[in-house]
């Protein structure tokens, strides 16, 4: 069996891998850029939404107090008349940063979670194939699967998602390739 601790360095090798190459996909390609559509009337929008003071967090509209209340006439008439809206408020500082820190804390776990299914799967000197096999299907799995649910209950437009999924491709056979090339003989 290989021990969670002996795979210390494809863990952080393959995080400092996916974080350059997710930063190279996001500042380089073009295919990222339609994600997120402009509001026609934007600043009109920001105006009236800015008077409200509204804190940063996430809101939909309408919302109901309770399952009753989305039965009633008056909530019933609220989402015909819509608009319906589920927004994320943010302040207006973008503390990059902060954000690559998390970032970069994220695809830490993944790496180590894939390791740990790793290590408890294959013995020391497993083929380069079944290791990259293996870690790969686990970072897909946490990179990926997870935003399929936005684009469900939350109708984040498909193709944002699927272009997420190409992305978590990449880091995917980018964590197994370093799994494959470091795992223990």
């Amino acid at each position: 069996m290989v021990s969670l601790t002996s795979l210390w360095a494809p863990i952080l090798i393959s995080a400092v891998v996916v974080f350059l190459a997710s930063s190279l996909v996001h500042m380089v390609l073009p295919y990222h850029r339609s994600d997120y559509r402009k509001v026609p009337s934007e600043d009109a929008v920001m105006d009236a939404l800015r008077k409200f003071g509204i804190p940063p967090g996430d809101y939909h509209m309408p919302r109901p107090e309770n399952a009753a209340a989305m039965k009633s006439p008056e909530f019933q008439e609220k989402l015909k008349k819509g608009p319906v809206v589920m927004m994320t408020v943010m302040s207006g500082q973008f503390a990059m940063g902060k954000k690559f820190a998390q970032w970069f804390l994220y695809i830490l776990v993944v790496s180590t979670v894939a390791a740990a299914v790793a290590c408890h799967t294959m013995a020391p000197g497993a083929s380069h194939r079944h290791v990259f096999h293996v870690v790969g299907v686990v970072a897909f799995a946490a990179y990926g699967l997870a935003l399929w649910p936005i684009s469900i209950w939350y109708e984040r437009s498909w193709s944002t998602t699927l272009k997420s999924n190409i992305d978590a491709l990449i880091y995917a056979a980018l964590t197994g390739s370093v799994f494959g090339w470091l795992w223990p003989r």
